[in-house]
């Protein structure tokens, strides 16, 4: 065989997770949003070449080293547009004289180091790098090819699907599960989701335990008799018993009373409900699924949750990330949110190069919900189906922008004494390893996820620190 010859990935493939894999993802294309994105995997390459082509393509020259050629059909692109190089272990892009220019997290570059999770612009097409994520096949992954899943369970990050399929393993059982995640993550999403793939002939019944009144709660969930008290005119069975044979979730779980827990735990450990002036349990088959924003492990050491029940719910944990902590996905979110809220206006909308870069670059600290209210209204305002700048929310247009100087992390003060010391550990490794988070979590012990969670949550700017 030619050791020259050219070799064209195809869309087969088995999956073989594994680790430091880097990536490509291309998540929005301004003129096909609907297509929800792909990724292309660098394994093995020391070179990408990114360019102009018929179709979405990827191919790899073997020779005395690897190279990649990623084809796009993007008008806007060179057919030589940017190559991306291995230089000492970590990854550059250098624009290869293209006629448009190519654009790293907002700002015209010739040549750019690329830190992880960096937004790089090509023609009009966006692309997020990711450093090292799970190794995964095959090489070239188009959402079409993406197996058919219950709505929110849809990814192209290696990492995530890892996650998704262990979760999806857990369905068909009976064991509880335990959503975490910020406000609009999807928890909602994802019970509902588990309770499809459960095979579960009941009904699937979402409960918010923050919105019910705290006096009420015991009643509402798990029934009550007749003459229980004032206004109990008749028998209710309550949500628990309304589930039968089917799916509960119990949302934002952390604001349930202590004595609704006592009740909750005699559920999950009896499989029995006592409704509220009754005095003989009733036997119950339900799922239970519990999601939270919160910290139940911390509530539970100061006594706001109980630590048994915690134990019962914790049989399967899942951790949403958050949508700035996901923006290879962004492509996947979009076209589905453009879907449900527009429906078939949504094959005619396209969104100018100013308004992808400004939806790419936001931090979304409402998450998926922020996002879909953005996009329902932009898409109405856009009366000729292309979105454009002024036609997004003005919290984005208010946020700052790309290009400013560079962040060193959230003040100190008002941390929390260990917070305070990890926050200044994480800035001094940075400036030691020259902004490398991988070398940052290898000096620390820690995974490199979650060195990634600490500095976002600091509000620090790995790519401020590169040399």
């Amino acid at each position: 065989m030619d050791p020259s010859r050219t070799i064209t990935q195809t869309h087969e493939g088995r999956s073989g997770p594994g680790k430091g894999q880097p990536y490509l993802f291309l998540t929005l294309r301004c003129d096909r949003p609907l297509e929800g994105g792909a990724r292309f995997s660098f394994q093995g390459a020391d070179q990408v070449n990114i360019g102009r082509g018929r179709a979405l393509q990827l191919e790899r020259q073997q020779g005395e080293t690897t190279s990649i050629r990623i084809s796009v059909p993007d008008g806007r692109m060179s057919s030589r547009h940017a190559r991306l190089q291995r230089v000492l272990g970590a990854w550059v892009i250098e624009d290869a004289d293209s006629k448009n220019g190519t654009f790293v997290d907002g700002k015209r570059v010739t040549s750019s180091p690329l830190a992880d999770d960096a937004l790089v612009e090509l023609g009009h097409s966006f692309f997020v790098f990711r450093e090292a994520l799970p190794r995964a096949e095959p090489a070239l992954l188009e959402q079409r090819a993406l197996k058919p899943l219950p709505r929110g369970m849809a990814t192209l990050s290696p990492a995530f699907a890892v996650e998704l399929e262990r979760l999806t393993a857990f369905a068909r059982s009976q064991v509880p599960v335990l959503v975490s995640g910020e406000t609009g993550t999807g928890k909602e999403l994802i019970a509902s989701a588990i309770h499809e793939l459960s095979g579960r002939p009941g009904p699937f019944v979402a409960v918010n335990c923050g919105a019910i009144a705290p006096n009420l709660v015991e009643s509402e969930l798990f029934g009550y008799r007749k003459g229980a008290f004032s206004g109990a005119l008749e028998d209710r069975p309550g949500l628990v018993r309304s589930s039968e044979h089917g799916t509960l979730l119990l949302d934002e779980i952390g604001d349930l009373p202590l004595a609704a827990q006592a009740a909750l735990l005699r559920v999950l450990q009896e499989n029995e409900v006592l409704p509220v002036g009754g005095t003989r349990p009733v036997k119950v088959d339900l799922r239970v699924v519990a999601a939270t924003h919160r910290d139940l492990a911390a509530l539970a050491a100061q006594d706001r949750f109980r630590r048994d029940l915690l134990a019962r719910l914790d049989g399967a944990r899942i951790s949403l990330p958050a949508l700035r902590e996901r923006r290879e996905d962004f492509g996947l979110i979009l076209s589905a949110l453009m879907e449900k809220t527009a429906g078939e206006m949504a094959r005619d909308v396209i969104f100018s190069p100013d308004a992808a870069r400004t939806l790419l670059l936001h931090s979304w600290p409402l998450n998926v919900r922020e996002l879909e209210k953005c996009i329902a209204s932009a898409v109405l305002l856009a009366r000729d189906r292309r979105v454009e700048l002024e036609h997004l929310r003005e919290s984005l247009l208010n946020a700052p922008k790309p290009g400013g100087p560079p962040r060193q992390g959230i003040a100190p003060e008002g941390l929390r004494e260990p917070d305070r010391r990890l926050r200044e550990q994480l800035i001094e490794l940075l400036r030691a390893n020259g902004g490398n988070v991988t070398a940052v979590a290898r000096a620390m012990g820690k995974a490199r996820t979650q060195v990634q969670r600490w500095l976002r949550r600091f509000d620090i700017d790995p790519g401020s620190f590169i040399r």
